[in-house]
């Protein structure tokens, strides 16, 4: 995957690179995943800071990712069925280019005054359908673009490329609303046209998608990847484990309702706790490349999720903006560890003709604790107040962390990633 030739010092640096980024292909997926992390950071620091601004109401902050997930829910399992059976480079380029033209459109609401709450719905719930087309075709592109020994890597600098644009992202996306903004919507839109040129330099193994392709499109075939899921406990533990972990731990979409009420904060100070969790879990995708989980896969994951769910309480009860940045940055770190063991179960254990449909399904489980953790962080705290809702939510994750092992028995006894295989016969049994 290596091009050949060129000079001496662009040798010394591509060998200076981790191995998976010394292929052509996948280092422009990487710079791709890189540009579209930092353009959808920044826009939804900027949405966040003008919904609240509309009704200064927790429950419009919830209702944006509800808005977002529904369309991702309708549309995964067609998405994942498309993405093994065409292009997956063409079909996230073309996420991409919905990604820009939202950001556009966002561009011309602010201008107009950004004074209404369904001009940011309906935008949201078209990042959901682009969210719906990307997730599956990147996530299955990247595996067909380095070897099986590379994949545990590659999958932590998939992370990293992520975790870097969610750092700096909000932080530049602050700055920038600071200043104007107009702005943020402009310089996300430029860099999401740059990561959609790197997508369409990419050149895509043929054989990826060949062998869904001669399936007949059905019912069945679309289960397939919910079929598989189901019958693989391993990866059904720890994908749902990260659902309820996430949906009920997470504190993100009520950052805008901390920063401006209990913390006494701007744009700036926003965009600065946006990025904390990054920041951590950034710390932890460099370790990962370098030192990747070998053994006592399980239980690594059952511990990182615990630790999520005690700096989520540490960062509910927190009324100091040090001690929030803190405890936002440690469960960014843990919870790096927690995708990155995920991600290589389910990648390491579907076969690539099924990889689409199945990374369809665990995207849903992943907006699911995301967008529709959102809505849940929304109306919980309208319900209860955002510092009880935010402390019940990482005991509740505590909690699931203890009895995991007894509903998942095979999750928690994982020693090494690398034993497990795929079993396609398995997965295109019909779901029940």
């Amino acid at each position: 995957m290596n091009r050949p030739g060129g000079s001496a010092g662009s040798s010394w640096l591509r060998n200076r690179l981790p191995e998976a980024l010394r292929g052509r292909n996948y280092f422009l997926l990487w710079w791709a995943l890189v540009l579209e992390s930092f353009g959808i950071q920044m826009v939804a620091v900027a949405i966040g800071w003008q919904v609240f601004a509309v009704h200064r109401s927790a429950f419009d902050l919830g209702l944006v990712g509800l808005f977002e997930f529904v369309p991702l829910l309708v549309l995964a399992l067609p998405a994942g069925q498309l993405a093994d059976r065409i292009s997956r480079r063409l079909m996230f380029a073309a996420a991409l280019a919905l990604n820009a033209v939202i950001a556009l459109a966002l561009l011309a609401v602010t201008i107009g005054g950004a004074t209404e709450l369904w001009p940011f719905l309906a935008l949201a719930a078209g990042n959901g359908i682009a969210a719906a087309l990307a997730n599956p075709s990147a996530r299955a592109l990247g595996p067909s673009l380095v070897s099986r020994e590379l994949l545990p890597s590659s999958l932590a600098l998939r992370s990293i490329a992520f975790q870097s644009g969610t750092v700096a992202g909000p932080a530049l996306g602050g700055l920038l609303f600071a200043i104007d903004a107009e702005l943020v919507y402009g310089v996300a839109t430029v860099m999401l046209l740059l990561g959609l040129v790197a997508v369409v330099m990419i050149h895509e193994p043929a054989e990826g998608t060949n062998a869904a392709a001669r399936e007949a499109p059905n019912l069945k075939t679309l289960l397939a990847g919910i079929s598989f899921i189901r019958h693989t406990p391993v990866m059904l533990g720890a994908i749902t484990l990260d659902l309820f972990a996430v949906l009920f731990g997470g504190a993100v979409a009520l950052l805008p309702l901390f920063a401006r009420d209990i913390l006494h904060t701007g744009p700036l100070g926003l965009g600065i706790l946006r990025s904390a969790p990054a920041v951590g879990a950034l710390l932890a995708g460099i370790i990962l490349t370098r030192r990747p989980i070998v053994t006592r896969t399980g239980t690594t994951l059952l511990v990182v999720v615990g630790a999520f769910g005690v700096a989520t309480v540490v960062f509910g009860l927190s009324k100091s903006f040090p001690l929030s940045l803190v405890a936002l940055a440690v469960a960014g770190f843990v919870d790096m560890f927690s995708v990155n063991i995920r991600s290589t179960i389910a990648i390491v254990a579907s076969p690539d003709e099924l990889r689409g449909r199945v990374t369809a399904v665990e995207s849903v489980f992943i907006s699911a604790s995301n967008e529709l953790g959102a809505f849940e962080s929304g109306a919980a705290a309208a319900l209860l107040g955002a510092v009880p809702a935010v402390v019940a939510g990482g005991v509740i994750t505590i909690v699931l962390a203890v009895v995991w092992p007894w509903l998942f028995p095979d999750l928690a006894k994982i020693d090494r990633i690398e034993e497990l295989r795929p079993e396609a016969t398995v997965a295109l049994e019909p779901a029940v």
